[in-house]
């Protein structure tokens, strides 16, 4: 190669998707310095022209369904989409036969989180997680007073039972839980070889023997009321139903309030209509839960960082310093069983301690085992019961593999990405996250066909195919953390689909910025049920859109990176007729439930998929971003109202009561309720004056998508120039309204969300909680601490105010 260099130039934080290759030094054209001078400001002179006369205009004006620009073909067709022909293209390419075969792929095998190189291109980051080696529950009863060391073969905890060193043989094993899922002939992902074991994610590894606890579903009042009933919890085994709160969390208080390990199962109670108690069949058979069916899942504590738990905050790469994981996964083990095994368990406490009517409503709701004879008492359990909880793990720092894929569009600082995970905790995973990988691919193939026809986008779209989401996030949340500079300069919009399908009810969660696209769009989608010809997804959808919480892909770009963000799907509705229950995390989320119960046809996958798309297109192609700072600004003094009532209300709602349970007792209060009060004004003056700054940006938008919407002649190229400056001001304002609700010093107590307006509830995991700061200090009466909450979003809200101006 002679003198010249071949050196490949690393893409920094703020251009991660670019790599610029040198293949020689730079040399001197000219030796005369006032030659070489001249002809660089003549040359320079004469682009500087060219680009503002010809190619700016050109270039950069946005595009949309009236105005199309001639582009060269780049050996792909002759001329770009309208977005009249792109919109029919992508609504008319997904199609159901294309989504089964995707599903089928994606069930065939095996793909937990580190461990599904064969599908994936790019190693990310080396990660810190866990893979069962091996696990045992055993009930064992004590006949008459001998004694016996532990069911472990350790004497070391014997003297809890009241248990002599002599009498090895009294200790029998009363049941034995089986920790498997059934093979079923119709199902063939059931009886696959490699199939995973039921296991938690980032739960602790132990052998512990010992009485146990029913603790209904674990909230942290479940466990109050425990403990005002004088219910004995320390040196325990605590058995959790499912539900109401993250799965992490009840592990959490379990090892707080010193008991030794948890055990949760899946309650049928919660199964809505179908269930066998209501005459359903069972899976396979019908559309009820298949007795065996297990829930696995993450045991990290969701709610206080996810990603990574030793690399809180930056990206786990090679070498990087590792952060203990005290307080961010559990100290005791835990593992999920089915309500089968849960049953024999469950019944050995019938009669010993409080029963659920001894307790509130709260205990007596979704018993769905009493038809089985589990009366649902506390314990604990008696002198000659006791548990042997065994859970064997390999915690391992390995890599997980993010896939991600570019169509780069002619603007380099405002892009689009679009994701949905790809690992699962089961061979099968047809809902979760296949359905969503399914429709990814649709909606990949489908932008493919579009650039086969010579479109390119405005805004340049990433699409992302996350690993390690089901431990806790983990690879978007370390690639969020390492290109944070980058997206935060140019990411217009996150959308999430983790589940495309499980049923066919409509659901989304999104930032208000976002609501009105997602209704424009669903109303362009043809439902695949019509109970009227021509009725839409909009038509059927009930048009609730919840706030942002936690539990999927999108929490680190709407909670730490503060980039507006929506996640969507199809749901499964057991309360329906024939609705079927969704196996979540178990080996029955398979493809055989999926064509047969959750989606046959695919026709929900194919819906999912053109919704995804064209809102994508909305996003990467309208000249003005087609968000909607008025419906932000209007939400946001809900928010506030909504906070406020519960100062002034000594009563609450039945949701309000639910949600109270998941979280603590509030301690004397501290501080002055009046002041506080007094601070609500400030917020709603400064909600209301972010408002009308809304409206006039969004009317000011409104008029730049208009004008950009009639065809400019060429000449006219200071017009134009002009209204693409104007029209990229206007993109900056509206890119950077979720940023400004940031707060770099985050949450109480979890300082990696930084969100002041959104956050998951700290004691629910999942569930979306609005102004969290300001509302944990008041559910906490700590009044002084709300006070300064109530500063911090006021300042926020100013500054969004500014920011439109």
């Amino acid at each position: 190669m002679g003198r010249f260099l071949y050196e490949k130039m690393e893409s920094t934080e703020r251009t991660p998707l670019i790599t610029t290759v040198r293949i020689a030094p730079s040399r001197q054209r000219y030796q005369h310095n006032i030659v070489r001078r001249f002809c660089t400001i003549a040359l320079g002179s004469s682009l500087v022209a060219l680009v503002v006369l010809f190619l700016l205009p050109i270039a950069l004006l946005p595009r949309h369904h009236h105005f199309k620009p001639h582009r060269p073909s780049h050996g792909f067709g002759p001329n770009t989409l309208t977005f009249k022909e792109l919109q029919e293209l992508l609504i008319n390419t997904p199609k159901e036969e294309k989504a089964q075969e995707w599903s089928k792929y994606y069930t065939s095998g095996p793909h937990l989180a580190g461990k599904n190189y064969s599908q994936a291109d790019i190693v990310a980051y080396d990660t810190y997680i866990n893979y069962p080696l091996g696990h045992r529950l055993a009930l064992y009863e004590k006949k008459g007073k001998k004694a016996v060391p532990d069911p472990a073969g350790q004497t070391g905890n014997v003297e809890e039972w009241d248990i002599d060193s002599a009498g090895i043989d009294s200790w029998t094993v009363k049941f034995e839980a089986s920790l498997e899922e059934d093979e079923l002939d119709e199902d063939e992902t059931t009886k696959l070889e490699d199939r995973i074991p039921t296991f938690h994610g980032y739960s602790a590894s132990g052998n512990v023997t010992a009485p146990y606890v029913y603790v209904n579903y674990g909230t942290y009042q479940d466990f109050e009321d425990l403990v005002k009933a004088n219910v004995s919890l320390e040196g325990k085994i605590a058995i959790a139903k499912y539900g109401g709160i993250f799965r992490g969390l009840k592990v959490k208080r379990a090892q707080e309030l010193g008991m030794v390990g948890t055990v949760i199962f899946t309650d049928p109670g919660d199964d809505g209509q179908a269930t066998d108690e209501n005459g359903v069949d069972l899976y396979p058979n019908g559309p009820a839960r298949n007795p065996s069916s297990v829930q696995r899942g993450s045991a990290q504590f969701l709610s206080i960082a996810p990603g990574d738990p030793t690399t809180p905050g930056y990206p786990s790469k090679p070498g990087v310093p590792r952060q203990p994981v005290e307080g961010k996964i559990p100290s005791i083990p835990s593992i999920p069983i089915s309500y089968v095994d849960a049953i024999p368990i469950l019944s050995a406490l019938n009669g010993h301690g409080p029963s659920p009517k001894n307790f509130n409503k709260h205990w007596e709701s979704n018993l769905g085992l009493k038809y089985k004879g589990v009366e649902y008492n506390v314990g604990p359990s008696p002198d000659n019961l006791v548990l042997n909880l065994v859970n064997e793990q390999e915690y391992v720092t390995t890599p997980l593999w993010n896939v991600i894929g570019v169509i780069n569009g002619t603007l380099p600082d405002e892009v689009i990405v679009i994701g949905n995970h790809r690992d699962a905790w089961v061979a099968g995973g047809a809902g979760d996250p296949n359905s969503g990988s399914a429709a990814l691919n649709e909606v990949i193939r489908s932008f493919g066909v579009a650039l086969s026809q010579g479109w390119k986008p405005l805004r340049t779209i990433v699409f992302a195919s996350w690993d390690g989401e089901e431990y806790g996030l983990i690879g978007s949340t370390e690639w969020v953390e390492e290109y944070l500079p980058w997206l935060t300069h140019v990411n217009v919009a996150y959308v999430n689909v983790d589940v495309a399908t499980t049923g066919p009810v409509f659901k989304a969660s999104a930032s208000p910025l976002l609501n009105k696209l997602i209704h424009e769009v669903a109303s362009l989608v043809q439902s695949p049920n019509q109970t009227i010809p021509g009725q839409t997804i909009g038509d059927v959808w009930d048009g609730h859109i919840s706030t942002m919480g936690s539990g999927s892909d999108f929490t680190a770009f709407q909670d730490f990176a503060g980039i507006p963000s929506i996640d969507l799907g199809f749901t499964a509705d057991p309360e329906s007729p024939g609705g079927a229950v969704y196996h979540y995390h178990s080996n029955y989320d398979s493809y055989y439930w999926m064509n047969t119960y959750g989606d046959p046809g695919f026709h929900y996958h194919a819906a999912a998929a053109k919704i995804w798309a064209l809102f994508t297109a909305k996003l990467a192609e309208a000249p003005v971003i087609p968000l909607n700072a008025t419906d932000y600004a209007v939400a946001l003094d809900g928010y506030i109202s909504q906070v406020e009532s519960k100062l002034a209300s000594e009563t609450m709602t039945e949701e309000e009561e639910i949600e109270a349970r998941a979280r603590p007792t509030p301690s004397k209060p501290k501080g002055d309720i009046k002041a506080l009060k007094l601070s609500f004004d400030k917020l709603h003056k400064a909600a209301r004056k972010f408002e009308k700054a809304a409206q006039a940006h969004d009317a000011w938008a409104a008029a730049l998508a208009e004008q950009a919407g009639k065809d400019i002649p060429w000449w006219k190229w200071l017009t134009k120039l002009k209204l693409i400056i104007q029209i990229r001001r206007v993109n900056d304002k509206y890119k950077f309204i979720e940023r400004h609700f940031l707060y770099q010093k985050g949450l109480d107590g979890r300082p990696w969300f930084k969100h002041v307006v959104f956050a998951p509830g700290i004691w629910t995991g999942y569930a979306g909680a609005v102004f969290p700061g300001l509302v944990e200090a008041i559910d906490a009466k700590d009044y002084g601490n709300a006070q300064r909450w109530a500063g911090i979003i006021e300042g926020k809200l100013w500054k969004a105010v500014g920011g439109l101006k």
